[in-house]
């Protein structure tokens, strides 16, 4: 990680009133509407959204699931999320603090979610997220984010070197693969932003994967 969990969570912090329009372009609408449909949550599922912001996609997928679980290391983002939430008179979604390997979950998850957030960890770190992810059990990962499909070019706008530090598809890949998920779908929205769906048979107890 370039810069420690705390410098990125004042600098989110510091940001969090005008997010939503600092992040409003093709690509990022593009990944965060495929996590959106690719999570497609049931009526009894409950999702975690890690590193959620201001909670656009807890919030959009809140109306189909259980419950909703958003984490995220900036206070700022979750008073956010609080606020459009309480606007939407939307009652199933939980915020609270978390991380990538400490998420601060203490029931079963079915669906984890997360855009544009993970690409701040370095690969051993990113690694390190996933298996934990993989530890809660969910049947399915959906991940959007800043990933290189080709060589890094530091030049593109979602590369900030001082601040990302994106990994190539394959190195996700091979981490899904080690937590004991199988990518089932790729998708490629820029040579630097893409979507990866991970599911695996089974998932938590007492759970059935729902279409």
């Amino acid at each position: 990680m370039k810069k420690t969990i705390e410098e990125h969570a004042s600098r989110f912090d510091d940001h969090a009133a005008d997010y939503d329009e600092s992040q409003d372009s093709e690509a990022y609408r593009a990944a965060a509407s495929l996590v959106i449909d690719h999570a497609a949550p049931g009526s009894e599922d409950v999702v975690l959204d890690l590193g959620m912001g201001t909670g656009a996609i807890a919030l959009a997928l809140a109306p189909d699931a259980k419950r909703v679980l958003g984490r995220d290391i900036s206070a700022g983002m979750m008073d956010e999320a609080r606020r459009k939430a309480d606007e939407a008179g939307v009652e199933n979604v939980a915020f609270a603090e978390g991380r990538f390997r400490e998420p601060n979950v203490d029931e079963p998850v079915d669906i984890v979610v997360s855009n544009f957030a993970m690409h701040h960890l370095a690969n051993d770190e990113k690694r390190e997220a996933i298996a934990t992810i993989g530890d809660l059990g969910p049947r399915k990962f959906v991940l959007g984010d800043v990933m290189f499909f080709d060589g890094p070019d530091p030049d593109e706008p979602f590369y900030s070197p001082e601040v990302d530090d994106p990994a190539t598809v394959g190195a996700l890949a091979d981490a899904l693969t080690d937590a004991g998920f199988s990518l089932t779908a790729v998708e490629r929205v820029h040579d630097q932003v893409g979507v990866l769906v991970a599911e695996r048979a089974g998932g938590r107890e007492g759970t059935t994967r729902r279409e």
